[in-house]
């Protein structure tokens, strides 16, 4: 009784949140002092202080929300479904180290379609731009999402995980490798440029990145990836570089400007104003 008690799955689900928690703070820790002592852009918008802060207290909200509307994460149902032999990988002989690549490769081309959608349906849309009109572009633009779109996110986690049949601790690495890797391609460091042409090939950099916050339409609606470049590429979503450079491009949203995107609850009630797309250029 004991060994089933503290079994592996067991001590991987009893302590995933601590897992998360502690991935999540330590990679905010040191992104946001990578920040400080070498910075890409020298950006000091009004209420930058304030910003942060509100950014962080929308997570803070959006977990909340989630774990009181949802009975089970995304790893949890990851246990449901190998419990009841559901999913590709459950009911199909597949190695696992193969089952284990395939649910990091796969979420996060399920990411990948998500955010692409998240742009081109309008209600959802409504939704996302809270991401989008932060007007300055640092670590803590990575947290900077409404509830609704948190909660949407995490059933098409749920659901991908159920299909897929995949397995707890891939789905468990990937969840971390999401949470850190957002943070990290949103964050306002200075990468040379000879290792960003490279480290891209691998995984969105924070140059990659930034040009999808532009506020010029046709490069918002471009390099949707979070974890992985491939998508991107794949798909004809890549812009290299912003039109105006990284130094000088203009981020944010241009029909929502000053500090009415800073509080976090004109935040909140964003998604109802019916605020017309414009079409930067």
């Amino acid at each position: 009784m004991s060994f089933i008690v503290n079994s592996p799955m067991n001590i991987i689900l009893n302590q995933e949140l601590l897992i998360r928690i502690t991935a999540f703070a330590g990679g905010m820790l040191l992104l946001l002092l990578w920040e400080f002592l070498s910075p890409r852009r020298i950006f000091h918008p009004p209420h930058r202080w304030l910003r942060r802060i509100n950014n962080l207290i929308l997570i803070a909200i959006d977990v909340y929300f989630v774990r009181l509307v949802m009975a089970t994460a995304s790893v949890g149902a990851a246990a449901i479904a190998l419990g009841n032999r559901w999913g590709i990988f459950n009911l199909f002989p597949v190695p696992y180290w193969l089952a284990f690549i395939l649910t990091i490769i796969l979420l996060d081309l399920v990411i990948y379609g998500q955010h692409v959608l998240f742009h081109k349906v309008n209600i959802l849309w409504r939704i996302h731009r809270v991401h989008h009109t932060d007007w300055d572009f640092d670590t803590t633009t990575a947290v900077r999402f409404h509830p609704f779109e948190i909660l949407l996110s995490a059933f098409i986690k749920l659901a991908a995980v159920i299909i897929l049949g995949a397995p707890v601790v891939a789905v468990l690495v990937f969840e971390v490798l999401l949470n850190v890797c957002s943070m990290f391609n949103h964050s306002n460091v200075a990468i040379p440029l000879t290792i960003d042409r490279y480290l891209r090939l691998f995984i969105v950099t924070p140059d990659m990145h930034r040009v999808h916050h532009s506020v010029i339409r046709r490069e918002t609606d471009s390099n949707f990836g979070f974890n992985l470049p491939w998508w991107d590429r794949l798909f004809g979503t890549y812009t290299p570089q912003p039109r105006d450079g990284h130094e000088k491009m203009e981020i944010g949203l241009r029909e929502f400007q000053g500090k009415n995107t800073v509080n976090v609850l004109n935040l909140l009630i964003q998604p109802f104003l019916n605020v017309t797309r414009q079409n930067s250029e």
